[in-house]
């Protein structure tokens, strides 16, 4: 399982990379490897300002779909693209590499200081062992 150490986590399965006010967010290999073949992702909060924990998409695998959450308060400012099946590869992206071409979006965030609540590449393996 591939958890990367320079991410922060939560226990919903997303990853966060924190780089000055801005947030990439995915889900984790282990969510992904847990979903299966992923064939749709939806994301329809671009320009909206969340809180931590509102659900701010959608994937959908084969047998089931997952609520994505906010692991940070902030505007979404971007939807990967690539994950669009119509416009771009698809969402199996996130099945092949989940941590760099698989990202989902990128928030502004609304505190770059807030990690509460966020957990360390240690502290997640201790969560899905």
């Amino acid at each position: 399982m591939n958890i990367p150490d320079h991410l922060l986590y939560t226990e919903e399965h997303e990853w966060v990379l924190i780089e000055g006010d801005t947030a990439t967010i995915g889900i984790t290999d282990y969510a992904q490897d847990a979903l299966g073949e992923l064939v749709y992702v939806e994301v329809d909060t671009v320009g909206e300002e969340l809180a931590q924990n509102d659900v701010f998409g959608t994937v959908e695998a084969v047998k089931t779909t997952s609520d994505l959450f906010m692991p940070v308060a902030g505007t979404v400012k971007e939807f990967n693209a690539e994950l669009d099946e119509s416009d771009g590869d698809n969402p199996t992206i996130i099945n092949e590499d989940p941590y760099t071409k698989g990202w989902i979006v990128k928030v502004a965030l609304a505190d770059p200081e807030d990690r509460e609540g966020l957990l360390t590449a240690e502290e997640y393996r201790a969560l899905i062992a």
